[in-house]
């Protein structure tokens, strides 16, 4: 039985990695009927896309947000650093589907304001080059995880996370997360939203922040390469998920894609590679 839900929002699934979770969102997403779909930036990573690493996963997960749009779902994308590209087609409509920079909407008498958040990450702003560097060194470590997770499990012992250790002993990036969240909300606050809802950070998060101007609401809905997390409105409040596989069948997903299927697919990533010009596709 499908969940029903006002909005789901979704961000940093990086698809065309091979960090991105692409079945755990399916299953996800194979269990939600939502109102809006809120895709917050970083969806498909055109930084590292390359084409022949596209798995069938990957694209499954474009037609399903395309069967929500024809089924009647507003979909929201809003474009993230790492598909920037896509922001050259800023406040374009196609049938249920909109792509934009920024979204506002009406929750209930509350305003929500939507934006991925790569705008105050100076290193992306003024070099973009290092930033990209990044993405591919953290896509690299966290392919090595996988591999040192497995040996872990092999032996008994817990999944351990490289990449969230590096991030919670450096000063430097503890503080950026700091700085990006307090600069998100005390621009809502001045700007009188209840709530803000981010991306990019990859920290999922649901809190009340106060400053000497009022309150809003801070959200984040995390990713789909470590966290696995998503935000959920329903029946006038916020919840952030967790996905646990545990909740699924193994099974939900086992069917392979059929040629059918893989021509749509196909038609779909020439038309995005003669949209977004990406060389080396």
């Amino acid at each position: 039985m499908k969940r029903k839900v006002d909005i789901v929002v979704l961000s940093d699934l990086h698809l065309g990695t091979y960090g991105c979770h692409a079945k755990e969102i399916l299953h996800y997403l194979n269990s939600v009927k939502p109102k809006k779909l809120v895709l917050n930036g970083d969806i498909i990573d055109i930084w590292q896309f390359r084409k022949r690493y596209f798995p069938k996963a990957h694209l499954q997960i474009i037609k399903k947000i395309i069967a929500f749009a024809t089924k009647g779902t507003k979909v929201y994308y809003i474009t993230g650093n790492h598909d920037e590209k896509l922001r050259r087609f800023s406040d374009t409509k196609m049938g249920n589907i909109y792509i934009l920079d920024k979204l506002v909407l009406n929750l209930d008498g509350k305003k929500a304001w939507f934006f991925h958040g790569d705008v105050f990450d100076a290193s992306i702003q003024h070099t973009k080059w290092i930033a990209k560097l990044g993405g591919w060194g953290y896509d690299m470590l966290i392919r090595f995880n996988r591999l040192v997770n497995v040996v872990l499990q092999s032996l008994g012992k817990e999944k351990y996370s490289l990449s969230k250790k590096i991030k919670n002993s450096v000063k430097g990036a503890v503080k950026f997360i700091s700085d990006f969240e307090t600069t998100a909300t005390d621009l809502a606050i001045d700007n009188d939203f209840d709530f803000v809802v981010c991306g990019h950070i990859h920290q999922p998060a649901m809190r009340r922040v106060s400053n000497d101007k009022g309150s809003c609401v801070y959200l984040n809905s995390g990713d789909w390469v470590e966290n696995l997390t998503a935000l959920e409105y329903n029946n006038e409040s916020w919840k952030l998920y967790q996905y646990n596989p545990d909740n699924y069948k193994l099974n939900t997903m086992s069917r392979t894609i059929t040629e059918e299927e893989e021509d749509e697919t196909s038609e779909i990533l020439s038309a995005f590679q003669l949209l977004n010009g990406i060389k080396g596709f």
